[in-house]
Parts: structure tokens; sequence; C-alpha cells
């Protein structure tokens, strides 16, 4: 992945661009010195990395994650279910708990802006496969599994 990212930038003519090879519950690099993060999932299942890309941020760094996020309670037999754990909707966090994890962080002028919101009709596709119900848990989350842009400030 990392050869394809130096390809790219260089395709791209990015000089101003370094990637690393890293953990992202310890990434690689000194306090204060990154301007933006990005980030494209699964970065609210461990409160180290929002506190570590905290860390690394500068004052007046951004951070902007596209994840899944919840509003309101999704059923234990939702999430239990292997097929949406790897679907990401069962690790989930909801989005206001996403933005009390962020601040806790540190982090301020945190926003969640949804990108699509799932309907129930769209979910049947894989609820049914996983042994669920659609329609008798329709009221309980039609409409609050969305895939948003999650961003906070350092």
């Amino acid at each position: 992945m990392l050869a394809l990212a130096n390809e790219n930038g260089r395709r791209a003519g990015a000089r101003n661009v370094e990637f690393l090879k890293g953990h992202i519950e310890s990434i690689p690099l000194l306090d204060n010195s990154v301007d933006v993060i990005i980030s494209n999932c699964v970065i609210n299942l461990s409160d180290r990395v929002l506190r570590e890309s905290y860390r690394v941020l500068k004052s007046g760094g951004r951070l902007a994650v596209s994840d899944v996020v919840t509003r309101g309670a999704i059923p234990a037999e939702v999430c239990k279910s292997i097929l949406l754990w790897v679907g990401c909707i069962a690790g989930a966090l909801d989005e206001q708990e996403y933005c009390d994890k962020l601040a806790a962080a540190g982090c301020g002028q945190i926003e969640v802006e949804p990108t699509r919101v799932y309907r129930i009709d769209e979910a049947r596709d894989f609820l049914t496969p996983a042994g669920i119900d659609a329609d008798a848990i329709a009221p309980q989350v039609d409409g609050k599994i969305m895939s948003a842009f999650v961003r906070a400030v350092n």
C-alpha cells in the first residue's frame, strides 16, 4: 500500500505529502505536527485512535472521517450478526456518542453530516440473509443507520 500511495502521489505531482507505515493507535508522528487527518471508516472502534488523532493535529488542524453512524439504539439481534459486523453496522457509534468521544479526546467544532441515511427497504437485502425479519425490526432501525462525514478541529 505504501508503494502504491507513493506512486499515486508522484503521478499527482504531490510534493507536500508523506506516506508512513504505522499503527492507527500509535501514530508515528510528533505532537502538533499534522494539518489534516482523513479516514474512510472504522476509527470509532477505539478511543485511543481519536486521542492519537488529536495529539498529532496542529492547533486548528482538521479531522475528516467518512464512517457509519447510528441515530438511536440498534436492536441487539442486528448487532450480533457477523454479516452486519463485517459491514460496519454493529460497531457503529451513535452520532452523539461519536461527538462525545471526539470532545473527550480534545476536539472541537465537531459535526456529523449524513451523506446517506439507510431505509429499511435498502437494509432488507442484508438483513434477510442474516436471518433477521426486516419487517419486524423496521420501526427500530428504519432511518437510524447512516453514512456520514464526521469532522472536528483541534
